[in-house]
């Protein structure tokens, strides 16, 4: 069990020090990726930013994605599960538009409204504080598949085992420190795993910037 994100993010990093020296960018998913991204960016010497997903909920239930919304230039719609039965177009396109606003406004609030940094070349680390079904991770990695990427790579804490398994076609490398059976829950592999607002991810964004 891990004692907390940050605790997990130095573990972490040293399972990616091979990474440093290959113009490495962590990018976290927020919110929780980011206290875990911080510590393995600074090891790596390496840029942080945020990738911004927004999933997009079957009009059944908004529990259910069937698709993300992955920011870009422009943003792009990833869908994920391609067995859902056709759906209502004014649906799609009302549910893509509200998500589109969201994500706008993510992007405003954690950058300044910037896109995000030159991904071309590039050695990029996705990390969060854990997986459980892998849908939103998935969509990221996907559209950044699409960005001319030298080296991609999924960094994580804790997932279960088939979900690793899963992902690591998506990726040229993927790490994670934990695969737990039974696996239940990420946040019950942490013994401190508070909720984070918007607040304390700006101000862990911050910090690493200061290099606090």
């Amino acid at each position: 069990m891990f004692a907390d994100r940050h605790a997990a993010g130095s573990e972490l990093a040293q399972a990616l020090l091979h990474l440093r020296g290959r113009d490495p960018l962590v990018l976290a998913l927020p919110r929780g990726g980011v206290p875990v991204a911080a510590p393995v960016a600074r090891q790596l010497g390496a840029p942080l930013d945020v990738v911004l997903v927004r999933k997009i909920g079957a009009p059944w239930s908004a529990e259910v994605g069937i698709g993300a919304l992955v920011e870009g230039e422009p943003d792009e719609v990833v869908w994920l599960d391609r067995g859902t039965p056709p759906l209502n177009a004014d649906y799609l396109e009302a549910a893509v538009e509200c998500q589109r606003t969201v994500l706008a406004q993510r992007r405003q609030r954690y950058r300044g409204g910037r896109p995000l940094p030159s991904l071309t070349g590039r050695t990029v680390i996705v990390v969060d504080d854990g997986i459980a079904t892998g849908s939103t991770v998935r969509a990221a990695l996907q559209a950044l598949r699409g960005k001319d990427v030298a080296y991609l790579v999924l960094a994580v804490p804790v997932a279960p085992r088939d979900v690793v398994e899963a992902l690591r076609a998506q990726v040229d490398e993927l790490v994670c420190l934990r695969t737990p059976q039974p696996f239940h829950a990420v946040g019950l592999h942490y013994r401190d795993f508070a909720q984070l607002e918007d607040a304390a991810v700006l101000d862990e964004l911050a910090a690493w910037q200061g290099g606090g």
